[in-house]
C-alpha cells in the first residue's frame, strides 16, 4: 500500500523528520502550532498546511508522525489512535508509564502500528554491534557501559537523564533482553536545585550482566560513546568517529595461568558497516510496518520499558534531592 504520512511539529527535530519523509515519497501534510513554521515547510515541499483537527479527520493520512513537546506526546498519540492513524512519535511516548500503557492497549485494539523514536536502534552501527553480540562474538556478555555527554543542550522542562538517557537505556535493554532487577543513581544539580545537570546510572541485570549510563550536559566536549564487554571480546560504538571507525571490535580477553588472570590483548580492528541516516532507516521502518502490518523493532512495549527505567530513575534522583543527597 501507499502510505501516506503527516508529520506533527516541526521545529528542531520535527524538520528533520518532515525531510525524511519526504525523501521517501510518503509526506502528505505537516502542522505546528506555529503556523508561519509550517507555511515554511508547506512551501518547501509541497504539501499541505493543516490544522490538528485537520490532520486527525482527514481519512486519506494513514499515519501520523509526532514530533511535538514531550507532555504532549500521550494526548496527541491517543487522538491520532481514536482517529484510526497508525503512529510515530518521538521519545518518551509518554512521561508516565500509565500513559503508555493506556496507548499501546489502544494501539493492540485498532490493530494499529505504534512506533517510538529510539533513534540509534537503527544506526547502521548499533545494528553491527547487536549483531556482533548475537552471534557470540564477544561471549558472554559482562558489562556495558555508555557516556552521552555535551556543553548543553540545557532543556528547563526535564533533567538530563531524561533528555539524553532514553537513547541508551534503550540499546542497553536491546543488547541485554532483559529488565534489570536493580536501578542505582547519583545525580547532582548546579544551574537549577530541582534538575540534574549531571546523572550516574546503574544497572543490573538478572543475568548477571551489569551497566552504566553516564550523562552530562555540562560536559567541555562531545561524546557519545557505547562499549560492551564481553568475556572473549569488547566493542566499542563511538558515534564521534568517521564511518570507518565508529565500531571497533578488541579481541582483548583474561587468561588464567597457573591460577592467576592475565590479560591477553589483541589488535583493535573496525567492523565494517553499510552507510546510511539513521533517522531515514527508522522512518523507512516505520513505512514498512504499516505497509505489511509488521511490528516496529521499538514499538511501545519497548518503549514502556524504557519508560519505567526512566521513572524508576527519577524517583531515585527525587528521593536524594529531598533527602539532601
Amino acid at each position: 500500500m501507499a502510505v501516506r504520512v503527516g508529520v506533527v511539529g516541526c521545529g528542531y527535530w520535527g524538520r528533520n523528520l518532515v525531510r525524511v519523509f519526504h525523501e521517501l515519497g510518503v509526506l502528505c501534510a505537516v502542522c505546528d502550532v506555529d503556523v508561519a513554521l509550517a507555511t515554511e515547510f508547506s512551501s518547501e515541499y509541497s504539501v499541505p498546511s493543516l490544522e490538528w483537527v485537520e490532520i486527525l479527520e482527514d481519512s486519506s493520512i494513514d499515519a501520523v508522525a509526532i514530533a511535538t513537546p514531550a507532555e504532549v506526546h500521550s494526548t496527541q498519540a491517543l487522538q491520532s489512535l481514536q482517529a484510526g492513524k497508525h503512529v510515530f512519535v518521538e521519545k518518551p511516548l509518554a512521561l508516565h508509564s500509565y500513559e503508555a500503557e493506556e496507548i499501546i492497549a489502544l494501539a493492540n485494539q485498532g490493530e494499529r502500528v505504534l512506533m517510538v523514536g529510539h533513534l540509534l536502534q537503527y544506526h547502521p552501527a548499533f545494528l553491527a554491534l547487536r549483531d556482533l553480540t548475537e552471534a557470540g562474538k564477544l561471549g558472554r556478555l559482562q558489562y556495558i557501559y555508555s557516556n552521552r555527554l555535551n556543553f548543553g543542550k540545557v532543556r528547563r522542562e526535564e533533567n538530563v537523564f531524561w533528555s539524553f538517557a532514553p537513547h541508551d537505556i534503550s540499546m542497553i535493554l536491546s543488547l541485554t533482553g532483559e529488565m534489570p532487577n536493580s536501578i542505582s543513581a547519583k545525580g547532582a544539580s548546579y544551574l537549577h536545585k530541582a534538575i540534574a545537570d549531571v546523572t550516574n546510572t546503574y544497572l543490573t541485570f538478572p543475568s548477571g550482566v551489569n551497566a552504566h549510563i553516564f550523562v552530562s550536559w555540562l560536559h567541555p566536549f562531545k561524546e557519545q560513546k557505547l562499549i560492551v564487554v564481553g568475556s572473549e571480546g569488547m566493542a566499542v560504538f563511538d558515534d564521534m568517529k568517521g564511518w570507518g571507525e565508529k565500531l571497533q571490535l578488541y579481541p582483548h580477553r583474561i587468561g588464567w595461568r597457573e591460577g592467576l588472570p592475565e590479560p591477553e590483548k589483541g589488535e583493535a580492528e573496525s567492523v565494517a558497516i553499510e552507510q546510511g541516516e539513521p533517522l531515514k532507516i527508522e522512518a523507512q521502518h516505520f513505512v514498512d510496518c504499516v505497509s505489511d502490518g509488521s511490528t516496529p523493532r521499538t514499538n511501545g512495549a519497548e518503549a514502556l520499558r524504557v519508560l519505567k527505567i526512566l521513572e524508576e530513575t527519577e524517583s531515585i534522583l527525587a528521593e536524594q534531592r529531598l533527602g539532601g543527597g
